[in-house]
């Protein structure tokens, strides 16, 4: 069974477009569609985050993603350092994601360190659609044009965009690979909000997605 790859929806509906947008999305989500005041990321080139991050002392897990599979981002930095915070952990949570699909893994440790236990139950829930039809992610996403604010109520929010464009589906056993489609709805708004935990980190507590948002 050749299972179209994107999910656009909270309830994980199916398009007959590609790949990978859903991952962890909650049907609530606290953040406005807009983001009023928003500081966008500063930095003036393009960021490959490192596999690994600790923060005001706080252990995070190792994240690494094949050779196979790129995920850049673009402009991922921010002057106010608690920004920076958010977007580092906003990052890593996205990125978690990527890899626990690479290794076949919906209990992922990572996924669970970056996810509230809402978020987490749907992400899980996304990843292991692909584990269940042996399907793995190749290519390339783009990940750009970061917004983030603090909420009056101290929560971060933060609004990004992702070209799938240049990604695609494999199939561990066949080796079919399917391509994302070249549309505007290859290109996805991903909208989060995530508070600071005990222990310093900005967990998301809620995502949505928007196809075609960024287009």
């Amino acid at each position: 069974m050749n299972r179209p790859a994107r999910l656009v929806t909270a309830a994980l509906t199916v398009s007959t477009a590609l790949l990978l947008t859903a991952c962890g999305s909650g049907g609530d989500d606290s953040a406005s569609d807009k983001i009023e005041g928003a500081a966008a990321g500063d930095g003036k080139t393009s960021a490959s985050p490192s596999a690994s991050a600790s923060q005001g002392g706080v252990k995070r897990p190792e994240i690494t993603l094949s050779k196979d599979f790129q995920a850049d981002f673009e402009s991922w930095t921010n002057s106010d350092p608690k920004l920076q915070a958010i977007l580092n952990d906003g990052r890593e949570e996205l990125r978690s994601k990527y890899a626990a699909v690479i290794e076949a893994d919906p209990e992922s440790d990572a996924v669970a360190f970056y996810n509230s236990a809402a978020t987490q139950a749907t992400a899980r829930k996304w990843i292991k659609q692909f584990t269940d039809d042996h399907d793995s992610i190749i290519g390339r996403v783009r990940v750009f044009d970061p917004q983030v604010h603090i909420s009056d109520t101290g929560s971060g929010v933060l609004f990004y965009c992702v070209d799938e464009r240049q990604a695609s589906t494999k199939n561990r056993k066949t080796k079919k690979i399917v391509n994302t489609p070249d549309e505007p709805e290859s290109l996805i708004q991903y909208r989060l909000r995530l508070d600071r935990s005990s222990q310093g980190v900005w967990k998301t507590t809620s995502l949505t997605t928007v196809p075609g948002a960024c287009s």
